[in-house]
């Protein structure tokens, strides 16, 4: 591939760019990252996308790289050298380098890697419908931090995938959902949309937050709360949300139809106001 890649403020070669062994994301995972989409010239919820990887950050005492404006113009920068027309960007920053040790030195420089990845986003083939595989949600317990700590989520969709699915639904031990494996979920039921409330136990999602102003601003009815499996069972619709995906409908959970099995007007009205109020509010790729 010819992708340039961003490092350390340098735009190279994908094959050029060499992250050390001894960086401490390769040793403990000790890095977080974030996921910003590119959508017809626009960077969609650039801020937002850019305050929860600030939080992720404090969050782990690391120190940020670059302001808001600085990791603007590096994204800009590597969408044109890309020509990215439609995708997203893929921002990770890491601790920084030492020899192994838990303990981590004082006066690290975070390392800052960006990359660009083409991808179908308005014409996503999950507008049809999806389908979920229900995990045990085995993760760690600070869900909310955007650790590039993956691996709970690389087995439980690798486990959807086994069963057919596209997605997988994570379930506490307890019987209730938390969210997909990648993506924030959401169910219709009794006139009224529900999802989990923000926790440590689930990554606030920035599309989500998105959904749910525009619900309070359209008036649409939303509950956030927990609730069960079973309750998934029971929706007459549900649906998921993440940048790269926007709003996807899911039709079927564990082989079981969700409603009648078919893309719902719920989602498709919250699929189309979030389109709307993308592109209205998205951050130019140009400067």
């Amino acid at each position: 591939m010819n992708r340039i890649v961003y490092l350390n403020g340098r735009y190279v070669p994908e094959r050029e760019a060499v992250i050390p062994v001894f960086d401490r994301a390769v040793l403990f995972g000790d890095a977080v990252y974030d996921v910003v989409a590119v959508l017809e010239g626009r960077f969609i919820n650039y801020d937002n996308h850019f305050l929860r990887l600030a939080r992720s950050l404090d969050a782990l005492s690391i120190p940020c790289p670059v302001d808001r404006d600085g990791l603007l113009d590096a994204a800009r920068e590597l969408v044109a050298r890309n020509r990215l027309s439609e995708g997203a960007v893929y921002v990770q920053v890491s601790r920084g380098v030492e020899d192994r040790d838990f303990l981590y030195g004082k006066d690290l420089a975070p390392s800052l890697f960006m990359f660009t990845q083409e991808k179908a986003v308005l014409n996503h083939p999950g507008t049809s419908g999806i389908g979920l595989k229900s995990v045990p949600d085995i993760r760690w317990a600070r869900r909310d931090i955007k650790s590039v700590n993956l691996l709970g989520q690389v087995l439980a969709k690798a486990a959807a995938r086994e069963a057919g699915a596209q997605e997988a639904l994570m379930i506490e031990a307890d019987g209730h959902v938390t969210e997909c494996g990648s993506s924030s979920f959401f169910i219709f039921k009794d006139n009224r949309i529900v999802t989990r409330p923000l926790s440590r136990s689930i990554l606030p999602g920035v599309t989500r937050k998105a959904l749910i102003a525009l619900c309070r601003s359209h008036r649409i009815p939303l509950e956030e709360r927990r609730f069960t499996l079973d309750e998934v069972h029971a929706a007459d619709e549900a649906f998921l949300s993440s940048a790269s995906s926007l709003v996807l409908p899911v039709v079927r959970v564990d082989d079981r139809p969700v409603g009648d099995g078919r893309p719902g007007p719920v989602y498709a009205t919250m699929r189309e106001n979030y389109i709307r109020y993308a592109m209205d509010s998205g951050v130019s790729t140009v400067p």
